[in-house]
């Protein structure tokens, strides 16, 4: 497979020093259009990808809810805000927060209807934009990219824990 189209799309003409470092480049590329085009779809509902990763948390864990720093822990991109994130949602009423009564320090996050109805309405717009997005790969392909996903993530966590020693 020819590589460049990267440098092109940055309009970068000295090439990478490594083909890893055009892979790093690319997957970051991808990863913005890819929020870019998926925010376009969310946009109009009035929630962020954030958000709608928060929402689709919580509708997995049903009536149970979940706390907070465990949402947090199940996102796909990391936010450092959590709180505010949760605090936006609830304002929307699209989530509530309650204080079980077995432990008041804790507080767990629930959705609301309004919530799920949000999602309902997504449930068919988001998986058509993926569809869309990934039209040029055949279903072999995106086997092998998440397989290939899969590997870097595992050696993130494996052995990635700082890199600024490095």
């Amino acid at each position: 497979m020819p590589h460049g189209s990267i440098l092109r799309e940055l309009r970068q003409t000295k090439p990478f020093p490594s083909n890893r470092e055009e892979a790093f480049v690319g997957i970051l590329r991808t990863a913005d259009m890819l929020r870019w085009r998926i925010s376009e779809v969310l946009e109009p509902e009035g929630i962020t990808l954030a958000q709608f990763n928060v929402l689709r948390i919580l509708r997995g864990a049903r009536e149970t809810g979940l706390p907070t720093l465990e949402i947090g822990a199940r996102l796909v991109e990391q936010a450092p805000g959590i709180t505010r994130l949760i605090d936006r949602l609830e304002l929307a009423g699209l989530v509530r927060r309650e204080r079980p009564r077995a432990d008041r320090r804790q507080v767990l996050c629930h959705i609301e209807k309004k919530g799920l109805a949000l999602l309902s309405r997504l449930d068919t717009t988001v998986p058509q934009a993926s569809e869309v997005l990934f039209a040029g790969l055949a279903s072999a392909e995106i086997d092998q990219l998440i397989t290939s996903l899969d590997a870097i993530r595992s050696v993130c966590a494996a052995r990635c824990t700082s890199l600024r020693k490095q």
